[in-house]
């Protein structure tokens, strides 16, 4: 029998897709607080993001609580509650397989206020000026 022949773009948009669905699970299962976990329940926590790899079977996702703060505690009962998520998601998603989470901080808001502390330096908003 023939393979169904996909292209690299309907894959990826296949695992953006089934990324987005794990970040909606997992935002979902937060915020209701259907972990029974003290530290998850007390703190509010955003998933920002999920990469897939392209064969599904691994999730990266991105966390971050409010306003940054204990993010180790937050991260670490995360990961102990991880075997929770996965069956979660698998429930929800009713893949072939269900896929491997990780949990990772969202650095990307440092990123974004390190860029902006340099385009707010004086050396640098001189130059801009000098340009017009």
């Amino acid at each position: 029998m023939a393979r169904n022949a996909s292209t690299p773009e309907q894959q990826s948009v296949r695992v953006l897709k089934v990324g987005e669905r794990v970040r909606h699970i997992l935002s979902e299962l937060l915020a209701r607080g259907e972990v029974h976990d003290d530290v998850l329940t007390a703190h509010s926590v955003s998933v920002t993001e999920v990469r897939m790899t392209p064969d599904l079977r691994n999730a990266n996702a991105y966390v971050k609580p409010l306003l940054g703060e204990d993010e180790a505690i937050v991260l670490k009962a995360l990961r102990t509650n991880t075997a929770f998520f996965q069956r979660e998601v698998a429930k929800r998603l009713g893949l072939k397989f269900a896929p491997k989470l990780q949990f990772k901080p969202d650095e990307s808001f440092d990123e974004a206020e390190r860029i902006e502390r340099l385009l707010n330096d004086p050396k640098v908003v001189r130059d801009l000026e000098d340009e017009d």
